[in-house]
């Protein structure tokens, strides 16, 4: 039989509030509402389903602070994770939110009513803690404390939620399965033992065997439960891995193996993330959870060291293992073996046995480049299924930026690069200059930080869309601030996808070259009086860290300078 919920109870809020449902949706028009984040979306799906079992909504502060402090809720019950629903000081004066207020809280995709809240308190957290805590250190280069510092409001609402509706999915829906919908195919089955296996990555031959041996050793079926809400920033897009993993599950052992997708927000937590893993797939029915090594692991931190250990994740899980109550499958690394053409645990192969094995970064190298992937170590159908989502160098897109003074020539070398990519043929070429793509998007000098913020994030969200489909992208807004800078990249690396290609450029032209040349006289104006914000005048121009290319028109001429850039798109074998 399944495994029990966490807490003894599946909260499947949306099964109890069933007869509620038209008075609840009715009531919904009623109300001021909040529209969700993506990640409040995924965390509002997996409460009222009972995924997050034994949570009934939002945590209030008194939660909050024990699974902060103590990995435990107030009634004492384990937890490791703190979820929470963020909201601004506008938003709380906006809809007068406090305690016994009750709010709608509606889909970003549709605003669709899902649920309502009613508040029990509004508290502001120490982020910082949390950070710390949770994530064990407060360092942006780990990805749930950049969301943290950059995303999350300052204030958290707490309270109890009634269901009106789960999120409509229109994307493998055959695949999704609420807690109570697995848990009754599992006893459909007779399933009475459950691996089941997380996964953020697709899958190659060396996971297949890791998951056979593990169902075998303990005479259970296995579960592939991986994530398809938020993971991190760079990750495979879920609609590939999806078709991998139905690719791979035909090479399971007939009736052996069952496919289902969880819609759950990832926040790379190491061993706090592997014990709220475990949860969660208990609450899911399984029995028994494989913990890898680096479980949920971000990767390096500030100072280029891993954030977690090895074995912290697998040695937080063990420690809870008596109130857990599902059994951990240590995950074992697999290295294929040339000689018998089979895959053995790395501690169990003889020594002087020749392995053969390839890491993450080299398949990403292999995919991009179009270099082979032999066939012991993945399946024709996975390989064939990425090569269709991550394309050869020469046919994916990727954006040039280039920024400088007012004056610069960035817009003129854009236009001469764009004419000589259009001559080379293979791939659409878009331009989006600060004259072209103003007003709509771009306007300096009469818009505020907070607008021209704004207008250049939308900038960058239509130059990742085209690299992502294959364009190349010349990309000149008026960018004089780091930050800016630094935002349009980290949209194009990790909203790009195969697109993700990103150069810049720094025009370093002097003030004085730019002056002289201002046919617009828009220095002179600025000097003036007359116009605020020009960079070079009233406005710093900020250095521009780490392009892969700094150019001068007071000292190259176009042709030179379009020539440079060129060759640095071949030399990444883009051209």
């Amino acid at each position: 039989m399944a495994n029990a919920p966490h807490g003894g109870v599946l909260k499947d809020l949306v099964a109890r509030d069933e007869h509620l449902r038209d008075t609840l949706k009715e009531e919904a028009h009623t109300l001021p509402d909040i529209i969700l984040t993506e990640r409040q979306l995924c965390d509002l799906e997996l409460i009222i389903n009972g995924g997050f079992s034994p949570l009934e909504g939002f945590m209030n502060e008194a939660d909050y602070k024990g699974v902060v402090d103590n990995n435990r809720l107030v009634d004492g019950v384990l937890f490791s994770m703190p979820i929470t629903l963020d909201v601004s000081r506008e938003d709380i004066e906006r809809l007068a939110i406090a305690p016994g207020a009750r709010l709608a809280l509606r889909d970003p995709r549709d605003e669709q009513a899902l649920a309502i809240i009613t508040v029990e308190d509004v508290y502001r957290p120490d982020q910082v803690k949390e950070a710390i805590e949770v994530f064990g250190a407060d360092d942006p280069a780990h990805p749930a404390v950049a969301y943290l510092r950059n995303k999350v409001k300052e204030y958290y609402v707490g309270g109890k939620v009634q269901a009106i509706q789960p999120p409509i999915h229109f994307d493998y829906v055959a695949l999704r399965f609420t807690p109570a919908e697995l848990r009754a195919h599992f006893k459909k089955l007779a399933w009475r033992r459950v691996v089941a296996f997380q996964t953020r990555n697709p899958m190659h031959r060396a996971h297949r065997e890791l998951t056979v041996r593990a169902a075998r050793q303990r005479q259970a079926n296995v579960l592939i439960h991986p994530v398809v809400g938020l993971t991190k920033p760079g990750d495979v897009d879920h609609y590939t891995r999806v078709r991998v993993y139905e690719a791979i599950m035909a090479k399971y052992p007939n009736g052996m193996g069952h496919l289902a997708l969880l819609p759950l927000a990832m926040r790379m937590a190491g061993p706090r993330e592997a014990v709220w893993h475990a949860i969660i797939r208990k609450n899911f029915g399984a029995t028994h959870f494989i913990v890898g090594r680096d479980h949920a692991g971000p990767g390096k931190n500030s100072q280029g060291k891993d954030f977690y250990g090895p074995y912290d994740a697998q040695d937080l899980v063990m420690k809870y293992h008596d109130e857990l109550q599902i059994e951990m499958v240590p995950f074992q690394m697999m290295t294929y073996l040339p000689s018998t053409d089979e895959y053995q645990p790395v501690d169990e192969v003889p020594k002087g046995v020749q392995t053969l094995d390839i890491s993450g970064t080299e398949l990403r190298r292999r995919l991009k480049t179009g270099a082979p992937i032999p066939d012991w170590f993945s399946y024709d159908a996975v390989v064939k299924t990425l090569r269709e989502s991550y394309p050869p160098r020469p046919k994916q897109g990727f954006v040039v930026f280039l920024t400088g003074l007012l004056g610069s020539g960035k817009e003129t070398i854009a236009k001469a690069l764009q004419v000589t990519l259009n001559q080379q043929g293979g791939r659409s070429v878009s331009l989006l200059l600060g004259d072209t793509i103003r007003p709509e998007l771009d306007t300096p000098f009469t818009a505020s930080v907070e607008e021209h913020s704004k207008n250049l994030q939308r900038v960058a969200f239509v130059a990742a869309e085209l690299a992502r489909a294959g364009a190349a992208v010349i990309l000149a807004p008026n960018a004089h601030k780091q930050a800016a800078r630094d935002t349009i990249k980290d949209t194009i690396l990790h909203q790009a996808g195969p697109g993700s290609n990103f150069f810049g450029v720094h025009v370093a032209t002097p003030l004085a070259h730019c002056e002289a040349h201002d046919r617009k006289n828009v220095y002179a104006r600025a000097r003036r009086g007359e116009i605020r914000g020009v960079p070079g005048v009233d406005e710093e121009f900020e250095p521009f860290e780490r392009p892969q290319l700094t150019v001068d028109v007071s000292r190259q001429n176009i042709p030179e300078i379009v020539h440079s850039i060129v060759l640095l798109l071949e030399t990444e074998s883009l051209l």
